[in-house]
């Protein structure tokens, strides 16, 4: 999965710690690079992806508008 956004260093970083508590049947990699962060999750079966996406989806975007807020203060 491609993760489109201006500050690919922070979200790729933001995501490491998550990268440690591991989602039951599913492997994850994270990588920043320009204008983007690459996050590739091999699962078991559906329902572990889908958990995954899910997961890695919201923690980006959260990761990325925390960082434009904090941008603008």
């Amino acid at each position: 999965m491609i993760v489109k956004t201006e500050r690919p260093e922070v979200v790729a970083g933001a995501l490491s710690p998550e990268l440690a508590e591991r989602i039951p049947r599913t492997k994850v990699s994270v990588e920043s690079r320009a204008g983007e962060v690459a996050i590739t999750i091999e699962a078991d079966d559906q329902t572990a992806l889908r958990a995954a996406l899910n997961s890695y989806i919201r923690w980006a975007n959260v990761a990325e508008e925390t960082a434009k807020e904090a941008g603008r203060r």
